[in-house]
């Protein structure tokens, strides 16, 4: 691929930055300090996007997102990864960018860039995406829920709103119900921002979907809770912590766990693998401690420990990732009282 020709492509079809603000999207604006970082966000995952179609060779796509602001970079390594794989859907040859990056100098990101090779899958066109090469028999799961976040964030009003299953459920990969499992889990991650971390409003939004929807979903919430936060935890220079912004978010957090009820082992389940991806990738903040606190009832190390034990013994079994899943909830939902937010 030349310079020009990624140039032109990332021209073609990347969003501009416009469509990650929320007067775009049409989100709910809670707090704005909280707006305000999960657009961040937003332009995280495109200046990775950018980088994927522009820079050749995955090595040195890899050196420019490690300039990216250390909290920012799993999700500049996820627009990336999404880039990678739709280069790998349209051009001609034999492809094989996305599996050479995250064998190689994405590994450490590894969670991520599955779900940005599923923002991939939902704007390619259902012939070429048997072309995006995914190795990891468990973790290429990822990639559906990658997709239910894309659809919920793009298509909010008729995945949220009308609460109808997206595209890919009709002739997607795997069993109809596991991959609705995991699609779920992705749209759950999504309304962590089309509530605007706005926990009250958060948790009436799954409660307006069907009960048997909502275990998923509040893993999806969990998860980005985590992972994404309210703002970021450092101050306007990336310098000194900001203690306020983290008593806040921790108020916060302890509100999201009463609010999650009996779905808190849900919630906690997402919240452990929000914790073993920051750990991989090495980007721990104050906010991901507190949030594995009060979701989970213990710190990151032991959260993400507690997704490698769960691990299943045959990761290409049909049913490996909810096997994985379900092992995990367990987990939680058998902490004494004592280790569980109270209400």
């Amino acid at each position: 691929m030349t310079f020009a020709t990624g140039r032109a492509l990332h021209k073609m079809l990347a969003p501009p930055p416009t469509e990650v603000t929320f007067a775009v999207r049409g989100f709910h604006t809670g707090q704005p300090q909280a707006r305000d970082y999960l657009e961040q966000i937003g332009r995280w995952f495109l200046t990775g996007l950018e980088y994927g179609m522009t820079v050749p060779g995955e090595h040195e796509i890899a050196a420019r997102l490690e300039t990216v602001a250390r909290e920012g970079r799993g999700f500049a390594y996820e627009g990336a990864s999404m880039a990678l794989a739709i280069l790998d859907g349209l051009l001609p040859g034999r492809g094989g960018r996305l599996h050479r990056f995250i064998a190689g100098p994405a590994a450490h990101h590894v969670y991520t860039a599955h779900i940005g090779a599923g923002w991939a899958l939902a704007r390619l066109p259902a012939p070429l995406r048997p072309r995006v090469r995914l190795g990891d028999p468990l973790l290429r799961r990822l990639a559906l829920d990658g997709y239910g976040f894309h659809e919920a964030y793009f298509r909010t009003p008729v995945v949220v709103g009308e609460q109808r299953p997206p595209r890919i459920l009709r002739r997607g990969p795997g069993t109809a119900r596991d991959a609705a499992h995991v699609v779920d889990q992705g749209i759950g991650r999504a309304l962590w921002f089309v509530s605007g971390a706005d926990v009250d409003r958060l948790a009436g939004t799954i409660d307006g979907f069907a009960p048997a929807r909502q275990p998923d979903l509040w893993a999806g919430a969990g998860l980005a809770a985590t992972y994404a936060g309210f703002r970021g935890a450092t101050g306007p220079a990336g310098g000194e912590e900001d203690p306020a912004a983290i008593r806040a978010a921790e108020a916060s957090l302890r509100e999201l766990a009463a609010r999650a009820g009996r779905h808190l082992p849900d919630a906690a389940q997402g919240a452990a693998f929000a914790a073993k991806a920051r750990e991989r990738a090495g980007v721990v903040t104050p906010h991901t401690v507190a949030a594995v606190r009060a979701l989970c009832g213990m710190e990151v190390a032991e959260a993400a420990r507690c997704t490698d034990e769960a691990l299943p013994a045959d990761p290409a079994a049909a049913d490996a990732y909810q096997t994985w899943r379900r092992r995990i909830r367990r987990r939680f939902a058998e902490l004494p009282s004592p280790a569980r937010p109270e209400s």
